[in-house]
């Protein structure tokens, strides 16, 4: 029993902390993406736990349902522009086929939306009310991708215009048209002589089209709401996972409304509304947790080392300072092209957060200083100093300065007296070294 204990310590401890401390250069090929896939799953789940995904599934299924008529009105409105709304409607009807008391309701609600919206009085109010309703809801979702990548900043009005109406364009027709297929496959498809004759692959490509549907769809939000740049890669691997997750709970949903329609003699119609919304809190919570996935396996590089970087020394962190200063300097005396935070975590192996941590307090402190680069949309860091007068001494007296302080002078005679005992110790200490030019190190 206490054998079995310490393996799982073990594995504990390996999770926790030794994982953190291999960095990809370290490893061969195929313990790299198996690591890559453990830290991402941990990562994802930790995010479910911090972000609180739970919360945020109910307040998008919330607004779902405030924004389901005005968004199905719009999808209709622009179907019948292109001739296909029976198509549509059809559609609809088929993806809640365990709901059939449901869809006539909601559709009426649609039918009697638009006619507000085309004519009389009101025709400017409602044009605004529906696509208010929409943009809200696309807004709380994108701040809630936002969150989830750690970004402070939305888009601008009229971007976040163009991509939602973009959205609204491609995005539920191939949800639609994702349910259909699923819908069709598990009840007419299956049972035809067609379907018997068809070769094992085609019917693997058939039954394979709602999975591949849901992939192309999740991949795109994973790439589009985001208010910052998702390689394609990891949107890709966030969008198969999701949408894989998302079309086998379809399945489990339809079967779950064809069972429970056989009892609609005792429940009536009230079923189908909470089975409902569990639909729309778990989708929104598959759709989370993708979010988390893509940030994730993105941005593995940050956590790596976390837990010491969080627990770091102030000894060992003013080391690392001067020695990423010392690289920075050396680097614009060999007059070679700036480094960016990424190029000098991998040229030296170092945690990228750790050096983005300690390069940040550099350039609030002056010390170094910022360069943007507009067409590579990179920045880079060059001294703030001349380097033939910063030494060692500089550096760390305006690290050691930079911030509030001397505020609490005159509270306290003995406070005092002790401030300038702890100066004097400084200045006599600094005098050994106060030559040293960091450059020369």
């Amino acid at each position: 029993m206490s054998k079995l204990i310490a393996f799982f310590v073990e594995i504990y401890n390996f999770i926790r902390y030794g994982i953190w401390r291999m960095t990809e250069s370290e490893l061969t090929r195929s313990r790299r993406y198996a690591y890559r896939f453990v830290k991402t799953i941990v990562l994802a789940v930790r995010g479910f736990v911090v972000d609180n995904l739970n919360v945020r599934a109910s307040a998008l299924t919330y607004s779902i349902l405030f924004a389901i008529i005005p968004l199905f009105a719009l999808i209709i409105a622009i179907s019948k522009g292109f001739g296909v709304e029976k198509l549509i409607e059809s559609s609809l009807q088929g993806t809640f086929i365990g709901q059939a008391n449901l869809i006539p309701t909601v559709m009426g609600f649609v039918e009697r939306y638009m006619e507000t919206t085309q004519g009389g009085l009101f025709i400017g109010i409602g044009l605004v009310v529906l696509f208010w309703s929409i943009m809200s809801f696309f807004m709380q979702v994108e701040d809630a991708f936002n969150d989830i990548w750690q970004v402070k900043k939305s888009r601008s009005i009229i971007r976040q215009f163009t991509t939602y109406f973009s959205a609204i364009l491609i995005i539920p027709l191939l949800i639609v048209l994702s349910s259909g297929i699923s819908i069709f496959i598990n009840t007419t498809l299956s049972q035809s002589i067609l379907y018997q004759v068809l070769s094992p692959v085609l019917r693997f490509v058939v039954k394979f089209t709602p999975y591949f549907i849901n992939w192309i769809i999740f991949t795109i939000l994973y790439l589009v709401i985001p208010n910052t740049r998702v390689r394609f890669y990891n949107a890709l691997i966030a969008g198969v996972i999701a949408g894989s997750a998302f079309q086998i709970f379809q399945v489990l949903y339809i079967s779950g409304q064809v069972y429970l329609s056989r009892y609609n003699v005792v429940y009536g119609s009230f079923a189908a509304v909470p089975l409902l919304l569990l639909w729309l809190q778990i989708s929104c919570l598959i759709i989370l947790l993708g979010a988390e996935i893509s940030y994730a396996s993105q941005n593995i590089q940050n956590f790596e080392y976390e837990v010491d970087t969080k627990n770091i020394s102030t000894r060992y962190k003013n080391f690392l300072s001067l020695f990423l200063a010392f690289v920075v300097v050396k680097q614009f005396e060999a007059l070679k092209p700036a480094l960016s935070t990424v190029e000098i975590a991998s040229n030296y192996k170092l945690p990228i957060r750790l050096v983005n941590h300690i390069v940040s307090k550099l350039v609030d402190a002056s010390i170094l200083i910022e360069v943007y680069n507009d067409i590579k949309k990179t920045k880079t860091y060059q001294p703030a100093i001349d380097i033939n007068q910063l030494t060692v001494n500089m550096l760390y007296h305006k690290l050691e300065t930079h911030g509030s302080e001397l505020f609490l002078t005159n509270k306290n005679e003995l406070l005092d007296t002790f401030w300038q005992k702890t100066l004097d110790m400084k200045q006599r200490s600094d005098e050994m070294t106060e030559h040293i030019l960091v450059k020369d190190i």
